[in-house]
């Protein structure tokens, strides 16, 4: 049985063998023709197409080599577990030895004292003895069958201890050379296992080489760049986070980097930004540039608020609900003295310095008619009087919770606020330095799945089939080629009285487009360095589909079920 095992563990490690020199010859080939370029430098649609022929052409062949792997490495596990068993017999097998060889040893001592007794009884017995000592016939009959069983029972012990000695010292032999064999051949197949695991790395370097070059190439075409997300804070719902595991794979999810409107000062940026160490003015100069900040403003200016009346400025802005209080207890305080800033020349700005009123809701800013007290109250004073303005006028210095980590430009009054990497290190930074990272914003990378009120149509959270996201693709096909976009809104028509089309028909209007899209193998996403996603790339069952990244965010907000949608023109979509 052991001969037809060891026989069987040397043909898989030959046919192994024989793999591995299949493999890397492969592998040789495909590392030398990598570097083949036909194309001008220039023609990065041409290179793109170059480098996905050399994928194409040997993808299924790395797909079966990667399966043909899984296998052998499968019976290499069970290679090592019978190995680990044998060992474990063999040990068993040694112990019994030693008990056999313990109680052999008594047996040799009875053995020999019986030889004694029956060399003694032969030098003494005789016929003769035995039947003048007998009594009668019938004791002489006796006797003599007696002596003679004992005597076959002697020679029965004899030789029975003698087969036992002979086959303790073959088992002890054949043990032996057994170790020495599963030793070689342990480490044998041990080699091959690490030697074929580094072959296996070096394929998957070799396409991810590939995929990267791609990237790079598609990167340049868009005329902007690919980042991994990294670490990003937690948002404030466990199913809008990427770890989350929505129970079944493949898995799609859209992650909007901010909301809503990414204009003026972020909110959690200036919270990071503080924490970092910037004063209020050296925030406020980040967010709104070099517009003058005037630190001797009039204070007795009253603000009317829709609902509440009229109170001066100063008791006004201490009455806004915009930022918690306990930032400033978190190293935030600065970040307190630059909303205070804001909000005082939104309100200024806003009501052209008291002429007209303003509303107490988010739309304009959020206003009780209490003071808020502590921290933000300290904040407050501490900026008494403090104002943007430009040309003597307040600026209208907009501000939201979270940017994404870039604040676009806009214009007010006559100045251009900056669009900025909101970052350490500006668009190199995006995301691992963003300050809305430093903050722990929970709006920083999430995917939206509820309206503001709290509706989700039955949805536990915002994460798709292949099927459903296959079906927005087909969408968007349509809508990128001009086709007829009466059918693009939610199948289920959850928040809208207006059903739009079946899968089924969105899918036979977009074979007129190249699809409909069935299967999606990767997703490429690419950023504009002013802060928006301008290109997605999805290979797919009917080859790579490009779309515009704004055009995708208009079809995925309308098409995708339920109230699942992208809140930032700066998104990801993620496949796992």
């Amino acid at each position: 049985m052991l001969n037809k095992f060891w026989k069987f563990l040397k043909r898989i490690v030959k046919t192994i063998g024989f793999f591995i020199v299949l493999f890397f010859s492969i592998l040789y080939n495909l590392s030398s023709s990598i570097m083949a370029q036909g194309c001008p430098a220039t023609d990065y649609d041409c290179q793109i197409r170059e480098l996905q022929q050399e994928y194409d052409a040997r993808k299924d062949a790395h797909e079966e080599n990667k399966i043909t792997l899984e296998s052998y490495k499968k019976q290499l596990v069970s290679i090592q577990q019978k190995l680990i068993n044998l060992n474990k017999k063999l040990k068993e097998t040694e112990k019994e030895i030693q008990k056999r060889e313990s109680e052999l040893k008594d047996q040799e001592e009875l053995l020999f004292a019986r030889l004694r007794e029956m060399y003694k009884r032969n030098q003494e017995f005789s016929i003769l003895t035995l039947l003048f000592s007998s009594r009668s016939i019938s004791e002489f009959s006796q006797g003599l069958a007696l002596r003679r069983t004992t005597a076959k029972e002697d020679w029965r012990i004899i030789s029975s201890t003698s087969e036992r000695i002979f086959s303790l010292k073959k088992d002890k032999e054949t043990l032996k050379k057994n170790q020495i064999s599963l030793t070689a051949l342990k480490s044998k197949v041990d080699k091959q296992v690490e030697f074929m695991e580094e072959e296996v790395d070096k394929m998957e370097k070799f396409f991810a080489d590939i995929r990267a070059k791609q990237q790079e190439l598609l990167a340049l075409k868009a005329g902007g760049f690919a980042t991994s997300v990294g670490d990003v804070p937690l948002a404030d719902d466990p199913a809008s986070r990427p770890d989350y595991n929505p129970g079944f794979s493949p898995a799609f999810a859209a992650f909007s980097f901010g909301a809503p409107h990414r204009k003026g000062m972020s909110q959690y940026g200036a919270y990071g930004r503080a924490k970092s160490g910037q004063s209020a003015e050296e925030i406020l100069r980040a967010y709104y540039g070099g517009v003058e900040l005037k630190k001797d403003y009039p204070t007795a200016i009253q603000i009317q608020v829709k609902g509440y009346g009229s109170v001066d400025i100063e008791t006004y802005v201490k009455r806004i609900y915009e930022m918690p209080s306990s930032w400033g207890e978190n190293g935030g305080f600065e970040a307190l003295k630059a909303q205070a800033v804001a909000a005082r020349s939104y309100a200024l700005a806003y009501t052209n310095n008291g002429a007209t009123s303003i509303c107490a809701t988010e739309a304009c800013q959020v206003y009780k008619p209490v003071n808020k007290g502590g921290k933000w109250e300290e904040a407050v004073n501490a900026t008494r009087g403090w104002v943007l303005v430009v040309d003597g006028k307040p600026f209208s210095a907009w501000y939201a919770s979270t940017a994404g980590g870039y604040t676009f430009s806009y214009t007010a009054q006559g100045h251009t606020t900056p669009g900025l990497w909101d970052t350490k290190n500006g668009r190199d930074g995006w995301t691992s330095e963003a300050y809305e990272k430093i903050a722990d914003s929970p709006w920083f990378y999430k995917a939206w799945y509820k309206t503001r009120s709290g509706q989700s149509c039955g949805r536990n959270h915002p994460w798709l089939t292949e099927n459903e996201f296959a079906d927005i693709i087909n969408a968007a096909l349509v809508y990128k080629n001009g086709g007829d976009e009466s059918g693009i809104f939610p199948e289920d028509g959850c928040l809208n009285s207006r059903k739009g089309w079946s899968k089924e028909k969105m899918a036979s209007e977009a074979a007129k487009y190249g699809g409909p899209v069935t299967k999606i193998n990767s997703v490429d996403v690419f950023y504009s360095n002013d802060g928006y996603t301008s290109k997605i790339y999805f290979e797919t069952d009917k080859g790579r589909k490009e779309f515009n990244g704004e055009d995708f965010k208009s079809v995925f907000n309308l098409r995708a079920p339920g109230a699942i949608s992208l809140k930032s023109s700066l998104f990801n979509i993620m496949k796992k």
